[in-house]
Formats: C-alpha cells, structure tokens, sequence
C-alpha cells in the first residue's frame, strides 16, 4: 500500500510540474509591466487590441500572446488585423527580451521608430518580423544587430530606393519577402557573410538587375523575381544553385536564351519565366526534374526538344504564344495535367498512341497553329479531360463520337478548323459542357434535337457552317446559356422560344429565316446583341425591343423591313442598312448607324428626336408619358389588361445613420416607384435598378433582387436584414453602401445613392465615350481601385464582389465611381445556380480562367475582373471585342502596346500615352492566368497612384 501512495505523489507532482504550469509559474514584472503599456499605447487610437489587464490579468491568455510552457516568458506576439496605425508602441516591444516571433502585418503603420531597430536588435532570440501589409513608406531600415533574425517579411507596402547594405547584419537571415513594394535598382545580394539564405521573394518591384553575387547563396531554394522590370538574360552559372527549387521570373523584360544549365538542378521543381522576351531554343533535357514549367509569352523560337514534355515527373507545360515550329513531340509525360502550346507556328499532326495513357489530363490547349489531320481518337480515352482548345488549326475530318466519352469536358474549342460532316450526337451527352464552339469550321445537317440535354452550357458557337433545317424547339429549355451564336449558317423554319437568361448575344444572321420579328423574343430582357441581319424578315420592327433594357446593339440589316423604326434609347445601336422599305425618322438621312459612329451620330438623334417631339406637339408628349407610365415590361410577365398592384412590404430598415437621408427616404413612395415600369434605369443580371424620387425632391436608385430566382441563400429576412446591416456601416466614397431595403413576400429592395451618369459600361461605350478623357478614365481606375481595396481590406475578412464588370460600377459624375452589387456575394448562393460558378460568378469577358475549375469567388479572382475594367478604359474596347475576350486580345497584342491603347486618348501628349502604358503594366499583371502572380488590390493601387 506505501508503495501506491508513493507513485500516487509522484504521479501528481508529475501532473502538477507538466500540466499546470500556471500555478507554479507566472510572468516576471517586468514583462507585466511592458504589456500593461502596450495595451495602453495600442488602445489609444483606432486600433481595436482586445487586451485589457482588469478582465484578463494573466497577459499569456491574451489574443495573439503565446508564451513558453511555463508562461514565465513571452515569446510570440501577434497583431494581426488590428487597425493600428501609430507606430509609437513598437520601441516598448523591445524590452521583452525573451521575444522570438513578432507580428505587426495588416495593419496601416507608416514608418518604423530608430528606436525599434536599435533595441529590438539587440534581442538575439527575434528569429520572425513581420511587418506585412502596411503603409510603410520611404527607404528600407538598416538592420543594425538582429543577428539571430531568420524571417523577414517587409513585402505588401509602399518602400522604396536601393537597397544596399541595410540587410548586411542579417547574418542568420534564411527567408526575405520584400514583394510588392516600390524598391529600385539591383536586386539585393548582400546579407552579411553567413550566405545560409534559403527563400529570396522580391516579386512586384521595380528591380533592374539581378546580380552575379546571388549565386553565392547555394542554400537558396526559392527565387522569385517576377514583376520587376529586369532587364538582361538569365545568369548562364544559374545551375550552381543546386538546393534551388522554384525559380519565378515571370513578367520581366529578361532576353537572350534559356540556360542550359538549369537542367543539371536536380531539386528544381518549378521554372516560371513567362511574360519575357527570351528568344532561341528551348534547351534539351530543362524539364528532367520540373513538375511545372511555364515559358509562355516569349519569343523564343526552333522546335520543342524530343523529351521536353516525356520526363516523369512533369505535371504543367505552358508554352504558348511564342514562335515554336516544328511537330508536337510524341512521348508524353504521362503525370501531365496542362498542356498549352496554343499561339505557335506548330504543323505536322496530332501524334497518335500517346493520349490513352494520359489519364490525367485535365486542359489541353493547342489552338492557333498550323496542325493538320484528324483529331485522334483516343482523345476520348483522356476521362479527365475538362478543356480541349484546338481552334484555328487546319484540322480535318470529321469530328470523333468519341469526344462524346469525355464526361468531365467543361470546354470544348474547335473553331476554325476545317471539320465537315454532322455534329456527334454523342457530343451533346457531356452534361458538364459550358462552352461548346464549332464555328467557322463546314459542318453539314441539323442541329441535333439533344442539344437541350446540355443542361449547364453557358456559350454555344455554331456559326459559320453550313447547318440546315430549324433550330430546335427545345433550345429554349437550355436555362444556363447566355450565349447563341448561329449566324452564317442554311437555318430556316420558325424561330423556336429562346433560353430568356439569355445576356451576351443571339445571333441569327445569315440564315433563311423569314416572316415577321416573333413576339416572344421579348422574353429575352437580359440580351445585350440581337442579329437578325442578312435573312428574309418582313414586316414592322417590333416596338417591344425598345423595351429590352440592356440591349446594346440591334442588327437589322439586309432584311426585308419596312415602316419606321422606334425609337431605342441613346446608347443602342441599330443597323438597318439595306431594308428598302425601313425608314428612321430619328436621324437627317437614310443611312444606318454604325457602331462607329454611335457615339456621334446620337447627339443628334436626341437633337432630331426632340424637333420632332416638338414639331408634334404638347398632347403627343402627353400622350406618350401617359403610355409609357402604364405599359407593360416583358419579363414582368403580367397579363394583358391586368392592374400592377404595389409590392407588399412586410419589412424595412434603415441602415444609415446619415440624418439626410433618413429624413428623405419614404418607404411607400419606393413601393410606388417600382410598381411603375418606366422607372426602370438599368437591368444587370442579378437585379433591376429603379429611379424613386422622394418628396423632398431627393433621388435614389432602388435595386430589386428576386427571391424568386431561388439564389439567395439566405434561409430567412431577418438574416438577411443582418447582413445589409454589416454592409450598411460601411464609409467609403467609392462603394454603393445600402441605405435602406425594404423586403416583400417576393423580392427584395435595397436603396442606394443615385449616381446620374450611371454604369461605366454605357458611359464609355455609348454616346459619352469621347467624354471620357484620360483625367477621367484615370480618376474612375484610381476610384474602383481604392473601393475593391476598401472592400478586400475589411477589418473582419475580405469582402467579395461576386460580379465585377464595368456595368456595375456607376458613376456620380465623369471622375466619381461607386462600386456596386457589393452584396451579391452574402445574399447569392452560386452552389443553388443550374450551371457551373462562372454561371454565377462574372460576367463574360470578366471572369477569371480559374473559376470553371476552382468553384471558388476569390481576392484574386476579383483583381483579374477588375484588370479587365482598366482594360476598357485603356483600349476604349468592351470586355468582349472582335470576337474574343479583350484579355486575349491584348496579350496577342503585347508586343505593339501603342496599337493596345485608345488612339483618341494616347495621342493627347506624350504624357498621357506614358501614364497609359503604365497603367496597361498594372492591367497585364491583374489579368495573369496564375492566381497567385496577381498582385494584392492594395498593391494595385499602390501602382495606379504611382503611375501619375
């Protein structure tokens, strides 16, 4: 029994020692003393410490304290995401000499104390700083002691100059990340004599050289350099570096040739050096041990080597848009999961008995070569298989049933080519399709019946063939295309109901269809392109499609058209030439408008317009406001005759603590706004913008969201109220903050600012395009830019746009943009969506390449739609031009970025047309296809402001 009783005190002093740490120990004074400062220094301003020595007296169990097992000491501190901006607590830091990690990033500090780098130095435990994610300014501290600092991360601030010895007395140093700051100069190579550092990240800066003294530093196993300013070749002895493992040099100015001697690093698993100007060959045996390797955008030249895409371990390989000649090798890796060779001078065919064993293939992209031959068909043994991109090739055949086994294919591309024959039934079997393009190609028969069974296409291409027959009847049921593309084809017979979620175009030219412009393509209130032209259609332009709110353009011509055309609002186009009997009271002269001449031509239109308003007289224009007030709209879908009662409120808030506005909202007078159809100022497609003007004179827009749509995952209104409640307190000059929503039984209301020039899109695309100068493109870029930073920098996690595109930013005035449907995101739920995320999640032309795959709205994401916009506002161009995404357009334009930019714009002065190609730098990095080489929204901005 004694012997128990023994091992039972052992066993509690053990438990006692091990497992109660606090009852023995606690933290000396000393330290208590210093964290009772800092907890007052911290709690002084804006910034939001949740310490506080009355509730929590033991500051080991404070957020983003860690101490030692014993709490004797403090050795990690973390202020992440704390608000604080006065830097005048981090010299009190310094006196806890036990500290090893410290943690100061996302926060707004602007400059570091000397006294912080003198004392803190002299902590030889400090083995982690970080002071990422601020507003640090001015050159690089010189780093005197820290002679134990092992992780240095400086990166995602506002530093700039050379940087020449302040690393020097980082002599532990093994990882520096100064990326996306504004340094200068050569890229830095001196970190005292110790040479143990392992991962070098200096990515978006301004660097020039890389210096032969980096290859000193053979512990280095990450490189990454990219979205500098580099100019040069790579170093020819790169191949010391034999712990290296991931070199990044992508969107530099680097020349010259690939080293051969990358090829002998045995550890070397990732080569990324796109966006470049290296020419010559590609160096045999580069990808012996690469599992991912990206060379696209160069000019770099010859043949693809034999055994460059056969090594084992290789698992990506981009290299598009160079000069490549030659055949496609034949031994393929069978790890590969992407494969892009598009944009190359390529000939010869696509090998055969290679793809049946790839069965991880997942994106192969071969389009605008010269291939020739058929498509094999052991393509269809590739089950994994999501993207297949073999467009504008001299392929041949027809078109393998077998392509109808790949039941993951999400994109199929094969446009101009040369196919002929019918289109496989099998193809029409890939539930999973959202992109299916054969155009330009001489297929023959009828569109098969079982198209409709593609239930989540989005974009459907058939154009430029020579199908016949009538479209078929159950196209209509096809609820997630937004996209239908027929033209240039032998279609004839009666038009079919047309998928209403239709947005982007309905084209039909070029066919045999006849009769008058059916009725129930009114149904189509999202459409943005009707092309009816070059057919047999007679009779009277139909006055519903003045009714089709986002209509941009209307092709009516070589038709056989006859009476007036109605009037459409200031920013659609419509061709009508060749109509003989079709007169357009609205203009001076028979002759159509042209896109090119919209702009111009509808000033005048207004100007002819009113004249004969006037002309008229006072009881037409009342006659007129009369009807229109009382008329219908389409896609409200309410019988003829019957009365439009008022929305049935069964709640509403006011989110504003503004005293303006809550004097001047009116609830009922909304209601009565929006029961009106001619109060409709803008349709996007997750809502309908009204005009409600209150009774004091005040204007506001009022968004209506449908619960119907059956897309807001929000399982209650009280929830939803919560949410625009968050969004409500939001201050920031740039963003549509909700003022107030009203919910009925159906939809919901969210009040807003009026902005009276409304979305970007139409301002800039439409008849005040040659308003927009580049002080005001500039103004609204730096304007959207600070919003989205705003947004992605929200105190409790990023905020997301769901949609951006330059429909819904709205603009105050020609230099003041709001960005808007900020809630999509909390009230949408893309999984309850019929087709894929990208369904959901953008608009075309905008959505980043990743979300068909990743089914994940992203920061990044949100950077690459937001590169779009600067895209418009520098080539004046809209997010679709000239048959593809104005993305493709610029980078195959890359090399000539004078014919990239607006003429009317860049020829002002060559000031202007310098600011604009700096700005065109930042667009290209926002719209990189990799997610992670697009900069942070607070970066971007950083590099807008810069560029004035």
């Amino acid at each position: 029994m004694g012997r128990y009783e023994n091992w039972t005190s052992l066993l509690c002093i053990f438990v006692l020692f091990f497992f109660c740490p606090m009852v023995l120990s606690q933290l000396s004074s000393n330290q208590i003393s210093t964290m009772i400062t800092l907890s007052q220094l911290l709690n002084s301003g804006v910034s939001t410490v949740p310490w506080n020595i009355t509730k929590q007296p033991n500051p080991c169990s404070w957020d983003g304290i860690i101490c030692d097992l014993r709490n004797s000491s403090i050795i990690e501190i973390s202020l992440n995401r704390f608000s604080i901006s006065s830097p005048t607590f981090l010299p009190v830091l310094c006196q806890i000499d036990s500290l090893r990690h410290l943690d100061v990033s996302n926060n707004s500090l602007s400059s570091i104390p000397n006294e912080f780098i003198t004392d803190c130095g002299k902590i030889d435990g400090l083995k982690l700083l970080n002071f990422s994610q601020n507003k640090l300014v001015g050159h690089l501290p010189t780093f005197q002691g820290f002679s134990g600092l092992e992780f240095l991360d400086m990166s995602f601030n506002i530093l700039d100059g050379n940087i020449d010895l302040q690393l020097d007395g980082l002599i532990s140093l093994k990882s520096l990340n100064l990326s996306y700051n504004h340094f200068t100069g050569s890229v830095p190579a001196i970190f005292g004599n110790s040479k143990v550092l392992e991962r070098l990240v200096l990515s978006a800066n301004n660097f020039t050289r890389i210096p032969d003294e980096i290859l000193s530093f053979k512990n280095l196993t990450l490189i990454d350099l990219s979205v500098n300013q580099l100019r040069g070749s790579i170093l020819d002895r790169i191949g010391e570096l034999s712990k290296l493992e991931t070199l990044i040099l992508s969107s530099n100015n680097l020349s010259g040739k690939i080293p051969q001697t990358l090829s002998s690093i045995t550890t070397l698993s990732r080569f990324a050096a796109y966006q470049n100007k290296f020419s010559g060959a590609i160096p045999s045996g580069i990808t012996k041990f690469l599992r991912n390797l990206d060379l696209s955008y160069n000019e770099l030249s010859g043949s693809i080597p034999s055994d460059l895409l056969s090594h084992s371990n290789l698992q990506t390989v981009d290299l598009s848009n160079n000069v490549l000649k030659g055949s496609i090798p034949a031994n393929l890796s069978t790890s590969l999961v992407r494969l892009r060779l598009g944009v190359n001078m390529l000939r010869g065919m696509i090998p055969v008995g290679t793809f049946a064993i790839l069965q991880k293939l997942t994106y192969l992209e071969m389009e605008n070569n010269s291939l020739t031959g058929l498509i094999p068909s052991e393509l269809g043994s590739c089950r994994s298989l999501a993207l297949l991109n073999l467009a504008e090739n001299k392929l041949t055949g027809e078109l393998p049933a077998e392509l109808g086994n790949l039941n993951n294919m999400q994109v199929l591309k094969l446009q101009m080519n040369k196919f002929f024959g019918p289109i496989p039934t099998q193809i029409t079997q890939l539930q999973k399709l959202s992109t299916l393009n054969f155009s330009w190609n001489s297929l023959t028969g009828s569109i098969p019946s079982t198209i409709s069974g593609l239930k989540n296409l989005i974009n459907l291409n058939l154009q430029g063939n020579s199908l016949s027959g009538p479209i078929p009847k159950s196209v209509g049921s096809m609820s997630a295309l937004i996209e239908l593309q027929l033209g240039s084809n032998q279609l004839s017979g009666e038009l079919p109901n047309m998928p209403e979620n239709l947005q982007i175009a309905l084209n039909l030219s070029s066919n045999l269809f006849q009769g008058t412009i059916p009725s129930h393509l009114s149904a189509l209130m999202k459409l943005e392109v009707l092309d009816l032209a070059n057919n047999k259609f007679s009779g009277e332009v139909p006055e519903f499609l003045t009714k089709m709110e986002t209509l941009i353009q209307l092709l009516l011509s070589n038709n056989q058209l006859s009476g007036i055309i109605p009037k459409f609002r200031e920013w659609v186009t419509v061709e009508y030439r060749g109509n003989r009997d079709l007169r357009n009271i609205t203009t001076p002269s028979t002759s159509p408008r042209s896109a090119k001449k919209g702009k111009s031509v509808a000033l005048a239109i207004i100007i002819a317009v009113a004249a004969a308003v006037f002309v008229v007289g006072i009881v037409t224009i009342l006659a007129i406001s009369i009807s229109r007030r009382y008329s219908k709209v389409n896609d409200e879908h309410f019988p003829a005759g019957e009365n439009v009662g008022l929305p049935q409120a069964i709640q509403g808030n006011l989110l504003t603590a503004n005293g303006i506005h809550r004097s001047n909202i009116d609830f009922s007078k909304v209601m009565e706004a929006v029961a009106v159809p001619s109060n409709i100022v803008l349709k996007t497609r997750f809502s309908t913008y009204y005009k409600a003007i209150m009774p004091s004179g005040s204007i506001y827009f009022v968004k209506k969201l449908n619960w119907s749509e059956k897309l807001l995952s929000l399982g209650s209104h009280d929830k939803f109220g919560k949410e625009l409640e968050i969004l409500g307190k939001l201050n920031n000059s740039n963003i549509m903050t909700p003022l107030a929503y009203v919910l009925s039984v159906e939809n919901a209301y969210l009040f807003y600012e009026f902005a009276p020039k409304g979305p970007l899109f139409y301002v800039l695309h439409g008849s005040l395009g040659n308003a927009l100068d580049w002080a005001s493109r500039y103004s609204i870029a730096i304007g959207v830019a600070q919003g989205i930073a705003f947004l992605h920098g929200h105190t409790s996690g990023p905020l997301l746009l769901l949609d951006l595109s330059s429909r819904n930013v709205m603009l105050k005035s020609l230099k003041e943009p709001l960005v808007g449907d900020i809630e999509l995101l909390k009230v949408i739920d893309p999984s309850k969506s019929t087709g894929s995320l990208s369904t959901v999640a953008g608009s075309v032309g905008y959505i980043p390449p990743e979300y068909a795959y990743t089914m994940r709205v992203t920061t990044a994401g949100n950077v690459y739609s937001f590169g779009v916009v600067l895209l418009e506002l520098l080539t004046g161009k809209p997010a679709v031009t000239e048959g593809t995404e104005l993305v493709k357009w610029v980078l195959r334009k890359s090399t000539q970025q004078d014919h990239i930019l607006d003429l009317s714009i860049s020829r002002t002065s060559p000031a202007v047309k310098n600011q604009m190609l700096a700005v065109l730098r930042v667009a290209i990095g926002c719209v990189s296809d990799s997610p992670e080489a697009r900069p942070k929204m607070k970066s971007v901005l950083r590099m807008l402001l810069n560029a004035k």
